[in-house]
């Protein structure tokens, strides 16, 4: 399950690589999304409205927004590699789809990479019709294989309607607009155990440095600070980047991203200085190193929550979307379960976005309009509705989305228009920030087992992106 920026419009380089202007002022990309983040913390919030559904997500707008061709007969794969609450939220979307054309939508489970899945399919010779691609990269390269096709003038037109240039142009390859970002995240949080803090004493941070202070109380009051998804590399790289962005700026950030600085530079060495304040501490970790490599995500999650005031964690970090595991507890976003933004280690809290883009490979009326349904805000306000997910759509409703914590979250991004930076990893060759066993994903599991070794793990990272980027 891959999930999915401080947010900044990309464009793209002679390489064709990912690349962000380096005009763009940061700050304003910081502040943006950064104000919406700080207005996070949970201590008041709970599932009920704040009364202030025209201010969140979008302007709303009536039930069924598209039209849609009646299908009948039709049939559609979509592939995706969301799994448990994720992938049944999904269908819930498709079913409504189904309904209102007539057609057949079968989810058809991938695994990471994706693209390597995909090109089984398609050397099989059954591609599935629609696939969610995690990685802006994953887009460009499934159109350089021949594999995507264009967007329709109709899904062309619900981009433009319902979404900010920026969005539409990470979807772009050479001119063509391929990808519609159906799904989004703020990858910036850390999600603690109320009962835990309240016990110990312990307070929201702002700084890093507070942050490890929260984790001594925790830790002296008998419950280990952290759970940490090691099993899963990405859960990695996302810690890496939060730290990497707030610590080294945004100007380094885009230059590492990009592969213009080496994974030697000093920066990198001081991000991995200060992960190892965490991951090094004796029994800051549930489980040491050993268990979190064998911890997968969702569990990373559950037992934060599980165990009432003595779980095995009392912190664990990633997006909005661990909300959806929360949910698999008896704990409550709000009261038992709350947030607070990932802390400032340099002079500005991070905030890293990602997202899922919905790309056609197998083209006809049926696939381009379940993709026209997926841009427009009737399929987003179904999902929003469930939990666990945002939206970049600036016309989902912020009354569709189930609690205050969420509408929040879901204004954060809307109102950061085109100012955001999307996951370092995502933009990178999936050979390098994609792939699970190689390139970062690999690295910063080593790092995680041995976090006194800096500069071996520097080497390894900067071996295998030069490899991956060709330089």
């Amino acid at each position: 399950m891959r999930r999915t920026g401080r947010i900044i419009r990309k464009r793209r380089s002679p390489d064709n690589h990912v690349t962000t202007p380096r005009s763009r002022p940061a700050v304003r990309a910081a502040a943006a999304l950064a104000a919406g983040a700080l207005a996070l913390s949970l201590t008041a919030c709970g599932g009920g409205d704040d009364g202030d559904d025209d201010k969140g997500g979008g302007t709303g707008g009536t039930e069924n927004t598209v039209t849609l061709p009646e299908l009948d007969g039709a049939s559609l794969e979509v592939a995706a590699v969301w799994t448990g609450a994720e992938q049944a939220n999904f269908k819930k979307v498709l079913a409504e789809f189904e309904k209102r054309t007539g057609a057949k939508v079968t989810f058809v489970p991938a695994q990471d990479p994706i693209i390597n899945f995909l090109g089984s399919k398609i050397a099989g010779g059954a591609p599935p019709d629609v696939a969610m691609l995690p990685q802006p990269g994953a887009v460009r390269q499934a159109v350089e294989k021949n594999w995507a096709k264009p967007l329709g003038a109709k899904a062309r037109a619900e981009l433009a309607e319902n979404y900010s240039p920026g969005w539409q142009d990470i979807g772009t390859v050479d001119g063509k607009q391929y990808g519609v970002y159906y799904k989004a995240a703020n990858k910036s949080l850390i999600w603690y155990n109320a009962q835990v803090f309240e016990n110990a004493g312990a307070s929201e941070p702002k700084t890093w440095d507070e942050l490890l202070t929260a984790a001594q109380t925790v830790y002296d009051s008998g419950v280990t600070p952290f759970s940490v998804g090691g099993a899963e590399g990405w859960t990695l790289t996302d810690w890496f980047e939060n730290v990497y962005l707030s610590q080294a700026g945004p100007e380094k950030y885009d230059q590492l991203a990009r592969h213009e600085i080496k994974w030697t530079d000093p920066s990198v060495t001081e991000a991995l200085a200060t992960l190892a304040e965490i991951w090094g501490k004796k029994d800051y970790v549930a489980g040491g190193a050993s268990g979190a490599l064998q911890t997968d995500f969702p569990a990373s999650v559950t037992q934060t929550f599980t165990g009432g005031d003595q779980p095995k964690a009392g912190m664990v970090y990633e997006g909005d979307f661990v909300q959806v595991n929360i949910g698999e507890t008896e704990a409550e976003v709000g009261t038992d379960a709350k947030v607070f933004p990932f802390p400032a280690v340099g002079d500005a809290p991070p905030v890293v976005s990602g997202g899922d883009a919905a790309v056609i490979l197998e083209d006809s009326e049926a696939a381009q309009a379940l993709v026209t349904f997926l841009a427009s805000p009737d399929a987003a306000r179904i999902h929003a509705g469930l939990g666990g997910y945002l939206s970049p759509n600036r016309n989902v409703p912020a009354s569709a989305y189930p609690n205050d914590v969420q509408r929040k979250m879901a204004k954060a991004l809307v109102d950061a228009g085109d100012d955001f930076r999307f996951d370092m990893s995502d933009q990178a060759p999936q050979a390098f920030g994609g792939t699970p066993g190689k390139g970062e994903w690999k690295a910063l599991q080593d790092f995680l087992k041995n976090p006194r070794d800096i500069a071996g793990t520097q080497a390894r990272l900067e071996a295998d992106a030069a490899a991956a980027y060709g330089n």
